[in-house]
């Protein structure tokens, strides 16, 4: 089905929970993105209806990650980047302090790079190194990261640029569990019990590192 209860829609959405009783099911992970149908209708307001917003995308008007968007149901993810191109716009997919997706407008030349956390590493044959980001991507690379750590992505040409680790004094910012959306600066880590403190406005918080995504 292309649809789900409205009620039933992600905490992570903004959408109103009164309405029609159905919303649009993305294509894959509810909880990891959300559907252009929505980004387009509910936040941007570009469109009012299903139709006007396949219409814009049929037009090739909407760019996510440097790459044409080709479905409404098409889940944009955390920190994905959009190109709107009628307006002359770029925005990040981020997550405000109540835990609700939004878009931050960033400037155009941001729009070609993300930030993905890895997820895990695999040794290939030929001891090669593949990283496996929580963005779907898989780059095999030279690079040195370790698991939980960040990397810049280079949108336009396909590779990684550098390495964002996972140490003190990293900025982070929570993408599940119930401190989602806070960010700050990580004060301690605790690797063994995989628990990273964070300083979050004048508050110290725990958060499991694989809760966390390292930002700079």
């Amino acid at each position: 089905m292309s649809h789900l209860k409205r009620e039933s829609a992600p905490n992570k959405w903004p959408v109103e929970r009164k309405g029609t009783a159905y919303i649009v099911k993305p294509n894959f992970g509810m909880e990891e993105g959300i559907p252009m149908l929505i980004v387009l209708r509910e936040i941007m307001k570009l469109a009012q209806n299903r139709r006007e917003a396949k219409k814009i995308i049929h037009a090739r008007q909407i760019l996510v990650n440097e790459k044409a968007v080709k479905d409404e149901k098409s889940n944009v993810l955390f920190f994905d980047t959009l190109n709107v191109l009628p307006l002359k716009k770029s925005y990040r997919v981020e997550l405000s302090d109540n835990g609700k997706f939004f878009l931050n407008e960033i400037k155009d030349n941001e729009a070609g790079r993300k930030i993905a956390k890895i997820i895990n590493k695999k040794v290939l044959k030929g001891k090669k190194t593949q990283l496996n980001l929580s963005d779907g991507r898989n780059f095999i690379s030279d690079i040195k990261c370790n698991t939980n750590d960040s990397v810049l992505i280079n949108l336009k040409e396909g590779k990684i640029e550098k390495c964002i680790p996972l140490k003190d004094k990293a900025k982070a910012v929570v993408f599940s569990g119930k401190h989602i959306g806070k960010k700050g600066e990580i004060t301690k880590l605790n690797i063994e019990d995989k628990i990273a403190t964070i300083k979050s406005g004048e508050k110290e918080i725990n958060i499991l590192i694989n809760q966390l995504m390292i930002v700079e």
